[in-house]
């Protein structure tokens, strides 16, 4: 396999030089509170902090707070994130003040996993996933996401593979802390995306290369590339740039496709599995959501596990294939697209199918009204 592997890891330490304290005043104009949200500030807007070796950053009760620097490919700071709580019409104030910061427990992570038939897998704080590498090819495979539930906040991908490969621990049994109980096969999976032509999806196969962008304690980002996606007579090529933030129930990715210019449609979808579980579908606002029963390897029941897809802004309709539920949206070759999936687990932060529904609802209505940061 050819990998691609230009590796920025998210610093929390600065350059030198004289400092300047910059308020950061967070605004929620929606009518209800953000909690634990990322927010990002442009660092044009603190460019004199950024000049001191350390800073801290604190909130309105004085409190220290994590934050993250993001970069570009040039090592050039592009950003720096944090998560805020902001009341329902609200504002918050965040202060860069000079100061040594904490150790940050880190909530997100992304790697390679070439032990594991290579597959990519990442995390956040509440959920992990993964997509299938090259050593797949002669196996059942796809470009679908596949789930792994968790119910600790702590990162627990290498742990699983650790466990599984060399102590015989299947991470497809629950151990305490969660399990792979999503199946994927030649699906779409947890929220996968392909090509919608001739009234068909046209699931990929594994990815060809892959490229960490950065692996960070609040955000994690990293890009994978399949050379070859056969759409009828036509091949393209297709990027997948995918985020996850640490408090974000779904993931964020940018899809580009490139080959011969034209129209089409792309399909998110999610795998139904026996298609006996609790599915909400709305085209306009650009949702669909599933809870179903999981079930270990073991056979042993493990709750509910729920994945949700939104589309901002483009979504033109839902439909069931034979398996799956998909949505819809118009896509030019050679634009970037942007959507949301991910999932989560009823003994990990959603009781309930009504709290997952609620949530996949309150995240849309969230990235459609974004929270305001200004700079003074």
């Amino acid at each position: 396999m050819k990998k691609s592997g230009i590796i920025l890891i998210a610093s929390l330490l600065p350059f030198s030089g004289l400092f300047a304290q910059k308020s950061i005043i967070v605004t929620n104009n929606s009518d209800f509170a953000r909690k634990a949200e990322m927010v990002e500030v442009k660092a044009s807007a603190i460019k004199s902090c950024l000049k001191k070796k350390t800073y801290i950053l604190k909130n309105d009760a004085d409190k220290e707070i994590p934050y993250q620097l993001v970069f570009d490919g040039k090592k050039k700071v592009q950003y720096i994130i944090f998560q805020a709580d902001v009341k329902a019409h609200g504002s918050s104030t965040y202060t860069l003040t000079n100061g040594k910061p904490a150790k940050v427990e880190p909530k997100t992570f992304a790697r390679y996993v070439p032990e594991r038939k290579d597959d990519f897998a990442w995390e956040n704080d509440l959920a992990a996933y993964r997509m299938y590498g090259p050593a797949l090819a002669s196996e059942t495979n796809s470009n679908g996401v596949d789930l792994w539930l968790k119910s600790t906040n702590k990162l627990i991908i290498n742990k699983r593979y650790n466990d599984d490969l060399n102590n015989g621990i299947s991470y497809h049994v629950d151990h305490g802390e969660g399990l792979d109980c999503y199946k994927v096969g030649a699906t779409l999976g947890a929220g996968g995306i392909a090509p919608y032509s001739a009234d068909k999806v046209w699931t990929g196969k594994h990815y060809d290369k892959y490229k960490t962008i950065e692996v960070g304690p609040l955000r994690s980002t990293f890009q994978l590339i399949y050379d070859s996606v056969v759409v009828g007579d036509k091949i393209y090529k297709e990027t997948i740039t995918i985020t996850t933030d640490a408090g974000s129930m779904l993931n964020k990715g940018v899809v580009k496709y490139e080959g011969a210019k034209g129209d089409i449609k792309l399909a998110a979808g999610i795998y139904l599995h026996d298609g006996k579980g609790s599915l909400k579908e709305n085209a306009e606002n650009g949702i669909i959501a599933y809870a179903e029963n999981a079930v270990s390897d073991a056979g042993v029941p493990a709750g509910r596990n729920y994945v949700g897809v939104f589309i901002p802004g483009k979504a033109t309709e839902t439909m069931k294939t034979e398996d799956t539920t998909i949505i819809l949206a118009d896509y030019q070759i050679g634009d970037t697209f942007t959507y949301y999936f991910g999932g989560g687990w009823n003994k990990w932060g959603y009781p309930t199918d009504a709290d997952w529904f609620k949530s996949v609802s309150r995240f849309a209505k969230q990235i459609n009204s974004p929270l305001i940061v200004t700079v003074k």
